[in-house]
């Protein structure tokens, strides 16, 4: 065996192995943060369920239950793509449940309906800075956009305008 064939054979080897591996490396971190943007987006939509029923309970004291599986099952997810202040936002959010349970189990009659209404407000506001916090990491920006855009609702029967009425309205 030559000494001059091999050595670079080796190093060309060697070459190839860091390659395939700093590849390895880069394709399975986008593969952890496409699994966490999408843990993202999940925990995103049950706090905006949520958000819905919070507002609910504070404009009509009606208390629906608020739901937390999608963060407990996802939050290693959500580790990996916050930083320590975004992760502390949507755990703070989270937290807030155990005020929004103590006022529905009966809480919210002994309290003041201004106390109430200032608890239940200060949980939505938590929930609202979450969403915020998800929605700029888990969404692009159109995708953003189209989340904050005013849905319009379907034209039903009654909200279109009978036959009649657009036989009056044609000139």
């Amino acid at each position: 065996m030559e000494l001059e064939k091999l050595v670079p054979g080796m190093i060309g080897a060697f070459v190839g192995v860091i390659g395939w591996l700093f590849v390895g490396i880069y394709i399975q971190r986008r593969q952890f943060v496409r699994q966490a943007r999408m843990a993202a987006r999940a925990v995103y939509f049950e706090l905006d369920v949520n958000r819905v029923a919070l507002t609910i309970a504070r404009d009509f004291g009606s208390f629906a239950p608020l739901d937390r599986t999608s963060f407990e099952r996802l939050l290693p997810e959500l580790a990996m793509l916050l930083s320590a202040a975004e992760l502390k936002t949507i755990v703070s959010a989270y937290m807030a449940h155990a005020g929004y349970q103590q006022l529905s189990a009966g809480g919210a009659d002994t309290l003041p309906p201004e106390v109430r209404a200032r608890a239940l407000e200060s949980i939505l506001t938590a929930h609202e800075a979450s969403l915020e916090t998800l929605k700029r990491r888990a969404f692009s920006a159109e995708e953003a956009r189209a989340l904050t855009a005013p849905t319009r609702p379907a034209a039903t029967p009654s909200s279109r305008p009978s036959i009649a009425e657009a036989d009056h309205r044609a000139p």
